[in-house]
């Protein structure tokens, strides 16, 4: 039988890690002698670097200052804000009930993949995780859909069959790009305003434990498609 996908985000999603990628990002334009924003550049988390430099500093990322500067954040994360990088409540429990479910578990991330293997150690879940997409693997990051058609590709699911976790406006416009429904969490920043698009939107990943026998996830594992 066609396999179901449960495509999972990581960032703001199951680690609590939003706000130290947005410090080290300013941290690195700022050694690179650019003013940006906190703000604006907390709203642009969950894209890649291929979309945030651009949009927040006008910079191309794969420009010599751009990679300078993408390396240094890179640098700046791993070592003053990663170790203290913490797993939002009950993300194993969640991850065991989609494999219980019979459900194939894969990650799609704007991460670099040395990053995200740490992050999935955090989150508790690595040994889990059927295979992953990170932004390595994808010509351009969120919001455009290329991540998402990796992890499904990879799961062996058809989109009908699979549903995803995010945290961020980018992670629905993905998402529903490449014709995968998504269940969102207002974890990462964001609220039920932002997630428009979603099938449904929960404060976390705790909140979907509580109540998973009657939200989408089991909707579409047990009947075989999302109702309302």
């Amino acid at each position: 039988m066609t396999p179901f996908a449960i495509i999972l985000d990581v960032d703001g999603t199951l680690v609590d890690s939003n706000d130290a990628h947005a410090q080290a990002w300013v941290a690195a334009f700022n050694e690179a002698g650019l003013d940006v924003s906190y703000d604006r550049v907390r709203r642009a988390i969950g894209m890649g670097g291929d979309k945030l430099m651009p949009h927040v500093a006008g910079i191309d990322e794969d420009s010599r200052e751009g990679s300078r500067i993408s390396q240094r954040r890179g640098e700046i994360f791993r070592e003053q804000y990663l170790p203290d990088v913490a797993p939002f409540p009950r993300v194993r429990d969640l991850v065991l009930r989609f494999v219980a479910d019979g459900c194939t578990v894969v990650i799609a991330s704007s991460a670099q993949s040395d990053e995200l293997d740490q992050l999935l150690k955090i989150a508790g879940i690595a040994d889990l995780i059927a295979t992953k997409s990170s932004s390595s693997e994808a010509k351009r990051s969120k919001p455009d859909p290329d991540i998402v058609y990796s992890a499904l590709q990879k799961s062996g699911a058809p989109a009908e069959r699979a549903i995803m976790l995010g945290d961020t406006p980018y992670d629905v416009e993905a998402a529903v790009r490449a014709g995968v429904a998504i269940v969102g969490v207002e974890s990462g920043g964001w609220g039920a305003d932002d997630l428009r698009g979603a099938a449904e939107v929960h404060p976390g990943v705790a909140e979907i434990c509580a109540h998973y026998d009657g939200s989408a996830f089991a909707r579409l594992i047990h009947a075989g498609r999302l109702t309302a």
